[in-house]
């Protein structure tokens, strides 16, 4: 996403202490449970409490670009594997892949169907990418379908805002934006859509990027699980 890479909450590898850091660079690989502390002009602050990560076997849905292969613990993961629908971006996996000397089995293809087994995955990341779906209720659907019944959805995402205002203006902008921002939505739900789909909320932060106009920035992080 055009926005999103400042953002992610940058996850300390180190388990089990409660640590601030500045949120700049990005993904929610190892974060466990991450409070919004303090949002000002000049920065965003995060406590990372550092406990569960994603492990097993695990699948990144939209892992185009590969910008969150380096912040895996691979001490706790088995299998890495990727989905994208983008052959440019899966290029770019491909280039991160040979930089960061990670495995990853990289696939081609839509979250809507996935080609995985069922139960097949113990973690599945997912960051920036339900707002660009086609069928955000679909993907959903098959997330569930692969993971296994003890697994965990880490997520990370940009969508409605709950300021009446705010939700105003991204309704305005939201046509054009969706053109020229490979079909990103600005008004989709987040953990809402997570919980119609069947998923328990275990975690959750809410709140606005610094530095990003709201229509754009409303972001919400978390872990679901079945």
């Amino acid at each position: 996403m055009l926005y999103s890479l400042r953002f992610q909450a940058n996850l300390i590898r180190k388990a089990g202490n409660a640590q601030t850091v500045d949120v700049e660079v990005t993904n929610c690989v190892q974060a466990s449970e991450v409070r919004l502390n303090e949002i000002s002009s000049e920065r965003a602050c995060v406590l990372v409490e550092q406990e569960d990560v994603a492990l097993g076997d695990v699948l990144e849905l939209g892992c185009g670009g590969g910008i969150n292969l380096g912040f895996y613990d691979m001490n706790r993961v088995k299998s890495l594997t990727g989905l994208d629908p983008s052959p440019g971006l899966l290029d770019q996996t491909r280039d991160q892949i040979e930089a960061t000397g990670r495995k990853i089995d990289i696939h081609a293809g839509i979250g809507e169907d996935m080609p995985f087994a069922d139960a097949q995955f113990d973690t599945i990341l997912v960051t920036f990418t339900l707002c660009s779906v086609d069928n955000p209720a679909q993907v959903l659907a098959e997330m569930k379908r692969v993971l296994r019944p003890d697994g965990r959805i880490l997520f990370l995402e940009h969508g409605a805002a709950p300021s009446p205002g705010v939700a105003r203006w991204q309704r305005w902008i939201e046509p054009l934006w969706k053109r020229i921002g490979g079909n990103c939505h600005l008004t989709r739900p987040i953990t809402g859509a997570y919980e119609a789909a069947g998923f328990k909320i275990i975690q959750s932060v809410k709140g606005y990027m610094p530095k990003t106009p709201k229509p754009f920035g409303w972001i919400e992080w978390g872990e679901a699980r079945i």
